[in-house]
């Protein structure tokens, strides 16, 4: 039988070790999705929305570091996958999106369902072409996979579905290969660094995801340079764990142990960070930073030194020229705030008994006490990522995965869907917030569908919480952020799921652990406190006039009764 090329397609990406392709499956895509029912050499992961399906796809990139796929058809399909790409691209993980089109005579003629995909997914992706002639596969094919590889984002390819219907043409096949080469600064380079660092005393360390496979040239480095270590929230996973240098993160989720650290600092070195907050940044200190990518150097501050390399590479060809630091007293100095700092949200993270309101920290440390020591961790953007970042311990095989560059809505329950499909046995633990999880709420019906044992876990405050605080510090009354939140528990009752509700503090932990233990996807709303509020490491003068002048207005528009609630759920606990 005479091979077409979406029959072509589906062996190429075989060939390069996708085992699965998540979308929605439409009239563009039926050459493809025919394909691999017949071929059954690619599992296709049938989702609700195609947003679901690119952030997946992103979620297993991750994990996996190889190729994920998702797949929309023509117009609004492709449309609904941008979002979630975005999210990919600027994680930095390679991912390949099929972008199926309209059929080609019809093209530029206003035709039902016609976009321009060139266009549309031009800023969120590193390569983007349209297939219109079946000798350009699988030439296109490969070079949009080796791009998202040796690129780590985002490739697109545009495939009508007529053309994906007709004759391949067999052509010269390329061998995929993933980038393993190292990068590091010049012998010159790292003399000079070398000089700066040995002859400083206060020196810290921000490191990012460029600090992946480099734990133990990093806990070197900083034992040399007594150097305490903070880490930004990408982060966290790399650095966190069995590092007697930690103190925190900083930025507006972190920690104010990690905002100390850097703003004593005479040096402070940034290893594989793109930190994005230009306030958490020292203002006299020499700033320091090696990252692979050279456009990234000093897009955030003012940089004396900036070397491209990559971060295991860099410290092991540093290690050697660097001198031990004799003085110990910024170390000890951060460590101590670092103890007193962790104390204090410790503290914060307790239940107590069947008194309401349930503090979300506590549900966020029953779930760190109960996970998995390989458990997979997603977390929407909101206050779970608030949570998340504070109360869940890394450990150096479990992992954490968010919208934490593109900060976008509803990315953790799609992102377990692509963490559970790539590792089938691993525990996946969603913690979404009620405006998150009810954006794409549709899609916990895959979970059933597709056999994903993902347990969710809302936090269900019945507003957007995080806007709440935002509107707040700069002053201004909460609007439109109330959330008329469904049962959440007898949707995915409803859905086929195991559906669970705590009320109480006394109900969290049994009902969490009930949910890790059911062998199946569960859901979990824990009602927390509205009001809870997550302060910063640091308070700017303006959040404080904003804040004042958000309870002036309380009280002058006859809402005086939330800045009580306020005190009650924060202050009298």
């Amino acid at each position: 039988m005479t091979k077409k090329v979406a029959d072509l397609l589906v062996d190429v990406l075989a060939e390069a070790g996708v085992r699965r392709i998540y979308g929605v499956v439409g009239d563009s895509l039926n050459g493809i999705t025919d394909s691999i029912r017949v071929k059954n050499n690619l599992e296709w992961v049938h989702v609700r929305h195609e947003e679901v399906a690119a952030f997946a796809a992103g979620a297993e990139a991750h994990l996996t570091g190889t190729l994920a796929v998702c797949a929309g058809s023509c117009g609004p399909g492709n449309l609904h996958l941008i979002n979630g790409l975005y999210d990919c691209q600027r994680n930095r993980v390679p991912v390949l999106a099929i972008a199926a089109h309209i059929p080609s005579r019809e093209i530029g003629s206003g035709y039902f369902q016609e976009t321009d995909p060139k266009y549309l997914f031009a800023q969120c992706s590193h390569y983007c072409e349209l297939v219109s002639d079946p000798e350009q596969m699988p030439r296109i094919l490969e070079t949009a996979i080796q791009t998202a590889i040796s690129k780590r984002g985002v490739s697109v390819i545009v495939l009508p579905g007529d053309v994906a219907l007709k004759d391949a043409v067999q052509g010269p096949r390329v061998r995929f290969h993933e980038q393993k080469s190292s990068v590091c600064p010049s012998d010159e380079e790292l003399n000079l660094l070398a000089e700066l660092l040995n002859r400083s005393e206060k020196i810290t360390i921000l490191g990012g995801a460029g600090c992946a496979g480099a734990h133990a040239e990093l806990m070197e480095v900083a034992g040399k340079l007594q150097a305490p270590i903070v880490h930004a929230y990408r982060g966290k996973e790399f650095i966190e764990y069995d590092n007697p240098f930690d103190v925190g993160m900083t930025g507006l989720l972190g920690f104010s142990s990690g905002y100390y650290a850097m703003m004593n600092c005479e040096v402070l070195l940034m290893l594989g960070t793109d930190f994005p907050y230009r306030d958490f940044y020292p203002k006299d200190a020499t700033i320091v930073q090696i990252d692979v990518r050279g456009e990234h150097l000093g897009r955030r501050s003012k940089l004396d030194f900036g070397f491209v390399g990559d971060t295991k590479t860099t410290l092991r060809a540093l290690l050697p020229k660097l001198e031990q630091n004799q003085s110990q007293q910024h170390l000890r100095d951060s460590l101590e705030h670092y103890r007193k700092t962790r104390k204090g949200l410790d503290d914060l993270a307790t239940g107590d008994s069947n008194k309401t309101p349930i503090h979300p920290q506590y549900v966020a440390r029953v779930i760190d006490r109960l996970a998995a020591d390989d458990a997979v961790f997603t977390c929407d953007v909101g206050t779970p990522v608030i949570w998340s970042a504070r109360y869940l311990k890394m450990n150096g095989k479990r992992r954490l995965l968010g919208s934490f560059n593109h900060g976008s809505m509803a990315n953790a329950m799609p992102q377990a869907i692509g963490a559970q499909a790539a590792y089938p046995g691993r525990q996946v633990i969603s913690l979404s917030g009620d405006g998150g999880f009810s954006m794409l709420m549709g899609d916990v019906i895959t979970l059933k569908q597709q056999k994903l044992p993902v347990k969710v876990i809302i936090f269900k405050n019945e507003s957007l919480a995080f806007v709440e605080l935002e509107q707040k510090a700069s002053g201004f009354l909460e609007f439109a952020t109330d959330l008329q939140s469904p049962d959440f528990a007898k949707i995915a009752e409803g859905s086929g799921l195991l559906g669970l509700t705590a009320r109480t503090p006394d109900q969290v932990e049994p009902m969490i652990a009930q949910a890790l233990k059911h062998d199946g996807p569960a859901v979990v709303e824990v009602f927390v406190a509205r009001q809870e509020l997550a302060m910063p490491p640091t308070i700017t003068l303006e959040q404080a006039k904003g804040f004042s002048l958000f309870m002036l207005k309380a009280v002058l528009n006859g809402r005086g009764d939330e800045i009580i609630d306020l005190a009650r759920v924060n202050l009298f606990r």
